[in-house]
């Protein structure tokens, strides 16, 4: 196992807003910041969709009706964290052997009335085999999880 399949990504980022609103713009309003161009099925994604519960699922809508899978809820606790499993190869498919996915948690911190600490932990690269540095570098990269925040950011502001 090499040193990226290893170590978790981590990234944070601080918004202006409740934990309440900081907490349901990730969830509930996934829609609003997750990019358009970061999906897996065959046509374009017409929306992003997290059932907000434990078992949940977190999929994709697309244009054509189509439903593509991603992960579920694997922890559910409002408005402080919720965990979510990874469903996706490094082929960039979905992957129905949940022991085959990797994990993101995300976990919300009030640092005040009017801001909220966000923190992403992806982690357990080392389920997808040798190819799990793949994975590891593209949510680490410039379009990964840094990129992602600096979305969500903007959709808790806007």
């Amino acid at each position: 196992m090499s040193q990226a399949t290893d170590t978790p990504v981590r990234q944070s980022i601080t918004v202006n807003a409740p934990i309440e609103r900081a907490f349901t713009v990730f969830t509930e309003n996934i829609d609003s910041w997750w990019p358009r161009e970061y999906k897996i099925g065959a046509t374009d994604m017409k929306a992003a969709v997290l059932e907000t519960r434990l078992g949940g699922r977190w999929y994709e809508q697309d244009v054509d009706g189509s439903e593509c899978e991603w992960g579920q809820v694997l922890a559910w606790e409002p408005p402080t964290r919720i965990v979510l499993s990874w469903q996706i190869s490094t082929q960039w498919q979905y992957e129905p052997d949940q022991a085959r996915s990797t994990e993101i948690e995300v976990r919300f911190t009030a640092e005040s009335g009017t801001r909220t600490r966000v923190d992403v932990e992806h982690r357990r690269f080392d389920r997808l085999g040798p190819d799990g540095d793949q994975m590891h570098s593209a949510v680490s990269g410039e379009g990964g999880w840094s990129m992602m925040l600096a979305s969500f950011a903007a959709a808790v502001d806007g």
